[in-house]
C-alpha cells in the first residue's frame, strides 16, 4: 500500500509537503525525506508522534533509543514499519523538527492507495518555505531589551518618598524576638 502525508506547519501559512511512501518503509525514510523537502540538517534528535482523539499525543517513534520505562513500548524510526502503527485515513501525527523548542509539523494520513507499492518514498507537493529549523536564542536574546540596573536616585514611582511621607501610626512594631 502506498501512504499519502500532507504536511503543514503553525509557523508559516503557505507551508505544504506533501510525501507518498509505501507503508512497508521505515519511519527513517520519512524523516529523511521531511528533512530533505525543508532543506534541513539531520542533526537534532527528532521524533514522530501518534495522535489520538484529534491532536492528543500518545505513542512516540524516537530517531535514537531513549531511555524509557520497561513497561512502555519503545519504537525507533529504523526499526519500525509505518503500516505498523499506522493503518487508517485522517490519522495525525506530529513531528518534531527542534526538539529543544519542542516545534513541530502537523502531518496526517490523507490517503492509503492500496494495490500500490512504491520503491522509495517521494515529495510529490512542496509549497512556500520551511520555517528555520531551529530557534537561535543567542540571537533572540540579542532583541530582547536587557534590564538597566537602578540606582538609589532613580525614581521608580512616579514621585519621591520621603520617611515623613510614611505614616506608622497603627502598626506595632517592637523590639525583641517576635518569633519565640
Amino acid at each position: 500500500m502506498v501512504y499519502r502525508f500532507t504536511i503543514i506547519s503553525d509557523e508559516v501559512d503557505d507551508f505544504v509537503r506533501e510525501i507518498k511512501i509505501d507503508s512497508d518503509a521505515k519511519f527513517l525514510e520519512l524523516h529523511k525525506l521531511i528533512l530533505s523537502s525543508c532543506g534541513y540538517k539531520d542533526d537534532q534528535l527528532t521524533s514522530f508522534t501518534i495522535c489520538e482523539n484529534g491532536w492528543e499525543k500518545g505513542q512516540e517513534i524516537t530517531l535514537e533509543e531513549m531511555d524509557t520505562d520497561s513497561d512502555v513500548d519503545s519504537y525507533i524510526m529504523a526499526e519500525t514499519e509505518i503500516g505498523e502503527l499506522l493503518d487508517e485515513e485522517k490519522q495525525h501525527l506530529l513531528y518534531t523538527f527542534d526538539p529543544l523548542a519542542d516545534r513541530c509539523f502537523f502531518i496526517e494520513l490523507s490517503e492509503i492507495i492500496t494495490g500500490k507499492n512504491l520503491a522509495k518514498g517521494k515529495v510529490t507537493r512542496s509549497e512556500g518555505n520551511a520555517p528555520e529549523q531551529c530557534i537561535d536564542f543567542d540571537a533572540l536574546l540579542a532583541k530582547t531589551p536587557v534590564a538597566t540596573t537602578i540606582d538609589d536616585d532613580d525614581d521608580l514611582f512616579g514621585s519621591d518618598i520621603s520617611d515623613e511621607d510614611i505614616n506608622l501610626e497603627g502598626l506595632d512594631i517592637s523590639e525583641g524576638e517576635p518569633y519565640q
